[in-house]
This record gives structure tokens, sequence and C-alpha cells, in this order.
């Protein structure tokens, strides 16, 4: 459902959106969600993340959509995973355009350091943005008609934030809490502690008490204590059993990456999978040598297939319409 204009999804009441200036825009794969702010007074449209960069052109025609041929004035990352921002640069080809990312990755985007933004890590593009301003957790920035709460969400990103509007209790999540699945623990992947500051970031959710939750994806929702325990127990689960985590992610990688390619020899599948920098470091502390991680990787292929996620005709291999 790439491209789905959204204004009221799920359980989230249109009129409260409205009062906030905004619109939803809900995305598939690639591309994370957009919050889509109109202008008020003095304060610019601003979109909240922009999208991967293979669906550039999409996601612009839909802000402008959107927002009824305003010009965009400013964006606003909650994260800077390729999904998230892979927008920003054709955006800001567009002119005066001001950007705000997270304070801790203002460095990395100066410097443009791919290995700390994890586009190397990940092999996934994100063209070069610059950024003009830093989201400062406790501190506060104007969206549409109202001040929201810049919050840190580590834990999927380290340097995530969320944004939280009190009157409403509205939360723009990023990838710190879906409704039904649970974000890949990044950290955990490259041997960093990832799980408590996930469980910590759930914890705040749960203090800020958020009637409506607009998550990076998936539909918009209401019934925040069901994600929470879901989410929470899925922590607690790859926490008992880090390889599940890595399992886990080492799939959602692969589909993604086949997303973007949209169709790969089974071999070079394989390949990529051996080749990948997450991908090594994970065999590698799986204990792997050069055999076992192409057995590792041809099994996670295979399993793909085996269970209807991917399909394969002869060698080529694709995402089943379906788990797009």
């Amino acid at each position: 459902m790439p491209g789905r204009e959204s204004g009221a999804s799920g359980q989230v009441a249109s009129a409260m959106l409205d009062t906030l200036g905004l619109t939803v825009l809900e995305r598939g794969w690639l591309s994370a969600n957009q919050a889509v702010f109109r202008a008020h007074g003095a304060t610019p449209a601003t979109v909240v993340d922009t999208g991967f960069c293979r669906h550039a052109e999409q996601t612009l025609a839909l802000i402008d959509q959107a927002l009824g041929g305003e010009p965009v004035g400013r964006i606003v990352n909650t994260h800077l995973h390729s999904d998230h921002c892979g927008g920003n640069e054709a955006l800001q080809r567009r002119g005066d355009i001001e950007t705000w990312i997270p304070a801790s990755s203002m460095l990395a985007v100066k410097r443009w350091d791919e290995a700390a933004l994890t586009y190397r890590l990940t092999d996934q593009p994100c063209p070069r943005f610059v950024a003009e301003h830093a989201l400062v957790p406790g501190e506060c920035i104007v969206l549409g008609e109202a001040s929201w709460q810049i919050h840190a969400a580590p834990g999927h990103d380290m340097d995530a934030v969320m944004l939280f509007e009190p009157q409403t209790r509205t939360l723009i999540a990023g990838d710190a809490l879906w409704e039904q699945r649970l974000a890949i623990i990044f950290p955990e992947l490259v041997g960093e502690y990832g799980f408590g500051p996930a469980r910590a970031t759930l914890s705040l959710v749960e203090r800020l008490q958020p009637r409506a939750v607009l998550p990076g994806h998936g539909r918009p929702f209401g019934d925040v204590a069901q994600a929470l325990a879901s989410s929470r127990e899925r922590v607690a689960a790859f926490e008992r059993h880090p390889e599940r985590h890595a399992q886990h992610a080492a799939r959602a990688l692969l589909v993604f990456h086949l997303l973007e390619v949209r169709q790969a020899g089974f071999d070079e599948l394989v390949d990529w999978m051996r080749l990948a920098p997450i991908y090594r470091i994970v065999v590698q502390r799986a204990g792997l040598d050069e055999t076992g991680a192409r057995v590792w990787a041809g099994g996670h292929v295979r399993r793909l297939v085996d269970d209807g996620v991917l399909v394969q005709h002869g060698d080529q291999v694709s995402v089943q319409p379906q788990a797009q």
C-alpha cells in the first residue's frame, strides 16, 4: 500500500488531527509514514520524516497534495535511518527549507559519516542532506498549531526522539512504538546495549499516557496499552534469546533490501547477506566462519521462501505482493 494517504487511520479521530493542523500519510515499505503540518502564523508548513530515497518523487507529490500546494518550509526527523530521511535531499533541492534532526546526530550529518549514520552498516542508500537545527530532549518545537515536547527515545536507534503534544495527548513515536510489531533494536546487533533503553522508552510512553500514537510504520492507533504490552513482551523474549532477535533482524533487513532491488538471484541474495557489514558483524558474533556464514544466509533466504514471504521463480527471488 505505498503512497496511501490516511488523514484519520485506525482509531485516531480526524477532528483531533484537524485541530492540530495535521495530516498523516500512511506509507507502505520501504518508506516511513509522514506527519504533515499546515503552516500557522509564523510557523512554516512542516513534514516529519520523509521516507526512503527511492520513493522521493512519490513522497513529494503526497506532501504537496496534503498541503494543497502550500510550500514545505521545514523538515523534522525523528531519527536518521534511511526510510525516515531519504527524502530530505529531494525536498531541500526545492530551496528555503530548514531541517531539524536529533541533537545527537548533528555531528555525523555535518561530517556525513555514513558509518555513524548506519547507511554503510545496512548497505542502504541515503542522499546527503544538511541540517541546521537540533531537536533537544526537554525542549519544545512548534508544529502546526501546537507546541510539541521533544523526548529522547533510545532503543531502536540510540539518537531517536519522539514528539508529544500534551493537550490532545498525541505522540509521534517514530519507530519507538508500533501497534503490532517491534522494530529492530539495532544496538544489540553490533554488541551494544539496546534492550534496556528500549524498555525505558516504552516506560516513558506509558508515563506520557498518549491518547493517540502516530507510528513510523502502520496505521495511527489509540489502544496504547495493548501496543505497550505487546512490545514489552517481545523485548523480554528477545532479551532472553538474543539469537532470535538477530534472526528477526536478518529477515527484516533482507526483505527491505529485496523490496528495494525488487528481484535478485538466490545466490546473489546469499552473497549480499555475507558481505553486508551488519550481517558480517552478526555472524562474527555468532562465531561462524565463511562457510557457516553462507549456510546461515542461505537458510534465511530459504525459510522466507518456505514461509511465503518471498517467492522464487527459477533462480529469481522477489517479495510476495501481500507481504509488502
